[in-house]
């Protein structure tokens, strides 16, 4: 544990000091890219403006004789394009891995200015936060960055999983976490090979009435792991999101795994396959009478302190923080969504 005085001071000298407050982004989806692949690598411009972030995937999916070519095709993709709003991310090798020192060395040396989050794989306990924040701030020092790198942790493993309050609050460059239900069904020894979802020998039985037949009802397999991540991660003011789900076939169950998510309270998904974006961008956007009301929150409230009556509720600084956070999502989806912009009255 970092003491409350040391939290925020900078770990290298020379290196940037760490945020103290975290940008409202829209981060609905985290599209996967392998950067290894030249046609994909070629289409970044494009996938930009269609996406909330775009990830660079140098991890699982990624055969060890591609891992040097998916880098350096990051590398290649990243300072070809320009990417706005839109942010730039990384999935970095495990910690334990051969490549994982190279992944940040060669990436935030060459494009660590455009570079806004890392992905760290099957985070165990702070101490794997610890050592990558170390890493950054020496590296920023080195290469005389001006902004933080923030780290996103996927929780992969049972002694994340354990740990996850720790992890959540380990660091001020911290961002999020990620369920990664397939490593983590290994880690548990669960009899499912399937990533994300229900399982059909998971559920419940209807309680027994005479000879009438029982209803059997599928459960999620991930409600306690999702529910265990929103609270650390809500406690310690950092996003959780839902991490892959494996069948692209089944767009219905993809949409419904991710409505689950989101009301438990996760901002946003992984997307693998271009069929989950438009799922995610449904799923994760502000609501649209939410988004008139916060509206009229902080209109009648231009300075946020105060309070007002609006049909009955009383509005104060409280309320106003919460609206403020929904109209700057809703106004970042609009420059870039005519028909949500239109709706929302922006």
């Amino acid at each position: 544990m970092i003491v409350p005085s040391a939290f925020y001071r900078p770990l290298a000298l020379g290196a940037p000091a760490p945020l103290r407050e975290r940008p409202v982004k829209v981060e609905r989806m985290i599209h996967f890219v392998p950067p290894h692949v030249e046609k994909i690598r070629a289409r970044a411009g494009k996938l930009a403006s269609e996406v909330d972030v775009v990830l660079g995937n140098l991890e699982d999916a990624v055969p060890a004789d591609a891992k040097e070519a998916a880098r350096a095709g990051f590398i290649e993709m990243a300072k070809a394009n320009e990417f706005g709003q839109t942010g730039l991310w990384i999935r970095m090798n495990a910690l334990d891995s051969p490549w994982a020192l190279d992944d940040v060395i060669e990436i935030v040396g060459a494009v660590g200015d455009k570079l806004d989050v890392i992905m760290l794989p099957k985070v165990e306990g702070s101490w794997d936060v610890h050592y990558l924040d170390r890493l950054l701030a020496q590296l920023e020092a080195r290469h005389a960055l001006t902004r933080p790198i923030q780290i996103h942790a996927i929780l992969e493993t049972a002694q994340g999983v354990m740990n996850v309050e720790e992890i959540a609050r380990s660091s001020p460059r911290m961002h999020g976490m990620s369920l990664g239900p397939a490593d983590l069904a290994a880690s548990r020894r669960m009899k499912t090979t399937r990533v994300g979802g229900g399982h059909p020998g998971y559920g419940v039985l209807t309680d027994k009435q005479g000879d009438e037949a029982r209803a059997f009802y599928q459960q999620d397999l991930w409600h306690y792991t999702i529910a265990k991540m929103v609270d650390a991660c809500a406690a310690n003011d950092i996003k959780p999101f839902y991490g892959p789900f494996g069948d692209f076939s089944d767009s219905d169950a993809c949409e419904a795994q991710f409505r689950n998510s989101f009301l438990l309270g996760c901002v946003g998904a992984w997307t693998l396959h271009p069929s989950q974006v438009e799922i995610a961008k449904r799923v994760f956007s502000p609501d649209v009478e939410e988004v008139k009301f916060a509206k009229r929150i902080v209109d009648a409230m231009p300075d946020g302190t105060g309070a007002v009556m609006l049909d009955g509720k009383m509005q104060d600084d409280a309320t106003w923080k919460q609206a403020k956070v929904i109209v700057d999502l809703a106004k970042q989806i609009a420059e870039r969504e005519p028909e949500l912009a239109a709706a929302y009255g922006l």
